[in-house]
């Protein structure tokens, strides 16, 4: 299973060769008749049938790690490349032509935050965590590229900016490490609702704040959360990666001994079982594949001498089947509500 948690998944990606950027700077052309006039028909269309009062904030200009991209026209056909990005703009009100694959599970029929939002329409999908197939992404003449929650290196922008506008990565945080508060602003930006993404960030700090209000006994505890991949491997996750965040939202303390322990630019610290004394945390939640990772975690002698272990102040949690690991994983505007409600029950169950 792909889960985009492993170390520094920016770093999976290979060059682009010469003959890819060829034929996709040929494909565009053909497809696009040069950049992206094909959609501005579509645009004025939009326009002048009402949708005026949405138009009007084009065009926009967003910052991100390349430089800046400016918009001059609502996008009406938009794909994205990060590994959540697609529900910020689904929550938005834009269906993306085009998304990449995480869980090896199509993304449109799978999780239960997003699956009413898809319908029956069926987005192409353009690639797998940061390898895209950029004849594809050209095929579908997209006025727009959202790569948000991704390791995009600048080959690629430079490549899919030939025929397109692109908003690329925070420029403020590393790869994978940008706020879902910040992606969403840079969507909402994007997509020219900025009030609507501004919305949708007020309503989910209300939430995480109602749960910090009905348990503040979680701000007197420290969190880890960690998983393993194989035998004698353990990863544990720094403050940066989306599932810290979302404990850290919820009120727990993460443990800064985590990020010393990581390699610069990894999203987890990886540790041997000589090492684990680092998750001896008041709770600790593993998110593993299945059950034969939650075993054979328990059945580790270091493991067990742990006292988080001893006193059953760990949880064992699925990422998928229920989809709760997967839910804060995405850590987005529409995956949290999900996650607090399963997750919250968990947590105070355990004593």
């Amino acid at each position: 299973m792909s889960t985009g948690t492993r170390p520094a998944p920016a770093r999976i990606a290979g060059p682009l060769t010469r003959t890819v950027v060829a034929a996709v700077a040929a494909l565009a052309l053909t497809a696009c008749g040069g950049g992206t006039g094909g959609s501005a028909p579509e645009a004025d269309s939009a326009s002048s049938s009402g949708a005026g009062a949405r138009s009007a904030a084009f065009p926009v200009t967003v910052e991100h790690k390349y430089g800046s991209t400016t918009i001059e026209k609502e996008p009406k056909k938009v794909v994205t490349l990060g590994l959540s990005d697609q529900d910020a703009v689904l929550a938005l009100g834009v269906e993306p032509v085009g998304v990449v694959d995480w869980f090896k599970e199509k993304p449109y029929g799978k999780w239960p935050w997003t699956k009413e939002l898809w319908g029956s329409d069926t987005p192409e999908i353009v690639g797998e965590r940061d390898e895209y197939n950029m004849e594809k992404i050209a095929a579908l003449q997209p006025d727009l590229v959202i790569a948000q929650y991704s390791g995009m290196k600048k080959e690629q922008y430079d490549t899919l900016s030939k025929f397109t506008e692109v908003v690329a990565q925070p420029k403020d945080y590393p790869d994978y490490g940008a706020p879902w508060e910040a992606m969403t602003r840079q969507i909402g930006k994007a997509l020219g609702k900025d009030d609507q993404a501004e919305k949708l960030i007020s309503d989910i700090g209300a939430r995480f704040e109602r749960v910090r209000d009905e348990h503040p006994e979680f701000g007197k505890l420290t969190l880890a959360v960690a998983d393993s991949f194989e035998a004698g491997k353990y990863s544990a996750f720094t403050s940066t990666d989306p599932k810290a965040i979302f404990f850290k939202d919820m009120g727990f303390e993460l443990k800064p001994e985590i990020d010393k322990l990581a390699r610069p630019g990894w999203n987890v610290a990886e540790l041997s079982a000589e090492k684990l004394n680092v998750l001896d945390v008041d709770r600790l939640v593993w998110v593993t594949a299945g059950t034969d990772a939650d075993d054979r975690v328990k059945a580790e002698p270091l493991y067990r001498k742990l006292k988080v272990s001893q006193d059953r102040r760990d949880l064992f949690v699925p990422y998928q089947d229920p989809d709760i690991g997967a839910a804060f994983s995405f850590n987005t505007v529409l995956s949290i509500p999900y996650a607090i409600e399963e997750i919250t029950p968990l947590l105070t169950a355990v004593r």
